[in-house]
Formats: C-alpha cells, structure tokens, sequence
C-alpha cells in the first residue's frame, strides 16, 4: 500500500559517523575489555528499529526473546519459538551493517540435549545471519557451549537472573545475593569461559558480583541490572523508549517517550481524517489541465444519455 520511493540497505545508505563505521566484531569488543572502553548494546525485533539502531554507532544488537513480551503480547519470553525468532532476526540483519549481531536461542531450542542446541543454532546463523547465540545458564551449558564453539559459532552465555529459568526462580528476582550463590555465579561463569563463551550477559545480579565476575574473566560482560564495572551495557529497546507498557525496572533509564511520540501522532492523524483536513490538495495527485477537460467533458456527456439507456421494468 506504500508509495515511496525503494529504500537502499546498502551500507552506503547508513549514516552512521565515518569514525565509528568500521564493522564490529569479537575480536573488536575483546580489545574493547582490553583498553577499558564500555561496549554499548540494544535489543532490537525489525527492520526499522534495527537500521536505527546501528545508525547510532552500537556494537552489539540482539534479537532477544523478549520479543514475545514487547512485540507479541507474551506474558513471559517462554512461548517464543525458533520461527518467531528467526524471523525476526532475518528482518533485524537488514537493517544492521556495523553491528554485531546475535540473537537469543529461545526456550526449548536447546534444552533436551547438545545435538539439538547445535542444530539450532546453526539455523540462526545460516538462515538468519546471526553472528553468535546466546544460551542461559551456568555450568549445566559447558558442553553446549563446546560443542557450539566446536562448530564455529560464538557463544554469549547469561548468567545472574535468567527468565527462561521463571518457574524455578520463583519470578524475575535478583540472582546471587547470598555469599554461596554469589560464588556459584563466579564459579559458573570461569566455567562457561573455560569452554569458550566470548561474551558473558550478566543480568539482575548485585554489583559487587558482577565487579568480581568481570575482573575475574578475560571475556567481555555485558551488564543489564548488574552495576557499572561490567565491561558493557545493555537494555531492551523498548524499555528504553517507553514502549514496554509495563512498569520499568529499577535498572532502566528511560531516553524518551515514544508512547507519547506515536499514540500523539496517531490522534492527530485521525482528527486529520474526521474533519477532511487531511489529504489537503497538495498531498493529492492531479490530472494534467488537458486531460481533466477531457475527463470533466466525457464524464457529463455520460450524464446526459444515461436516463435514455436505463431500461424501465418490464409490467406485469
């Protein structure tokens, strides 16, 4: 139903500053670690968030399965399914150019055994274009892991409050606030590096956990709800815009109101339409001068032998 003109997706077509267009890659956010300079990353779900997305210089975007919550209505993230997100990876791989690109295995994609994990996640990088997968959990993951990385896929692990894990959890509560889970968390994450995780999300765990987790691995943390000494941040981008439709979490700050944005643009359109203010003649196509005399001439000519043409009912 559009008209516009054909949009390009080359990387040409980004505008993204020319000092932050060299394309993203681990080896990129592992000297990131290095040289302590923070890893900036979003959630993203389609085409258009995502090209917005990359435009604004961030390293890592993820396809997260929080997708079922902020674009499918879910309840929780466990209903989404390996469809629903490779579909939306392949939109989010459009529009993404600079970026790393990973994307979330959803629940039950890997969770009967290794064999489906692998088979899984090859789907998201040769039909998706995912560059790396992330998997929840700690030690119960390290031969999942191993046997990705054995198959050339990078890995993120996620460790801290994982919710694919809600029911045993009890809800989205913090994760690691005894001493002895606070040490399970570490244990778990040396454990995931070991077997060749490259990045490490940490989620809804103290600070002074994930400062330790951080120090301790020479991969790169991701933070959301995990203080600031992880080596990068990430929130779900509609957390972000206020676009969730749910209380914030004590971890989200808020950069703008797009509720506002689109529910006032859409109210302002539909008063356009109820008082016909909206298309005005200028946003309306027009005929040439000759051929609307035509049109105008041909139309009341019809008019006038229409009545003659009308056959009458037949009497009874």
């Amino acid at each position: 139903m559009s008209m516009t003109e054909p949009r390009s997706t080359d990387a040409a077509a980004h505008s993204a500053p020319s000092s932050t267009s060299l394309k993203v890659t681990l080896p990129t956010l592992q000297e990131k670690k290095r040289c302590h300079v923070p890893i900036s990353a979003l959630t993203a779900y389609d085409f258009a968030m995502a090209r917005l997305v990359d435009e604004a210089s961030v390293d890592l975007v993820l396809v997260g399965d929080s997708l079922g919550m902020v674009m499918l209505g879910y309840e929780s993230t466990l209903p989404v399914t390996m469809e629903e997100m490779l579909l939306c990876t392949r939109a989010v791989r459009r529009g993404v150019r600079r970026a790393l690109l990973a994307a979330d295995m959803p629940y039950a994609s890997y969770h009967e055994d290794a064999s489906q994990g692998v088979r899984n996640a090859l789907r998201f990088v040769k039909e998706a274009g995912a560059e790396a997968v992330k998997v929840e959990g700690g030690r119960n993951r390290v031969e999942l892991v191993a046997r990705l990385t054995d198959a050339e896929i990078p890995v993120i692990g996620h460790l801290g409050l994982t919710p694919q894990s809600l029911h045993r959890m009890g809800g989205y509560r913090v994760q690691g606030k005894t001493v002895p889970a606070a040490e399970q968390l570490v244990e778990d994450a040396l454990a995931l590096e070991a077997a060749g995780t490259a990045l490490l999300v940490l989620e809804g765990v103290p600070r002074e956990v994930a400062a330790r987790i951080t120090e301790e691995l020479s991969i790169p943390t991701i933070g959301i709800g995990a203080g600031p000494e992880c080596d990068g941040q990430i929130l779900v981008l509609h957390d972000l815009l206020n676009l969730s439709f749910a209380p914030a979490a004590k971890f989200v700050r808020r950069y703008g109101d797009a509720a506002s944005l689109i529910r006032n643009a859409v109210e302002a359109y539909r008063k356009d339409v109820e008082t016909r203010s909206f298309p005005s003649d200028a946003e309306s196509y027009h005929l040439s001068a000759e051929a609307r005399g035509n049109f105008v001439r041909g139309g009341a000519a019809r008019a006038a032998v229409a009545p003659a043409t009308i056959r009458q009912p037949r009497k009874a």
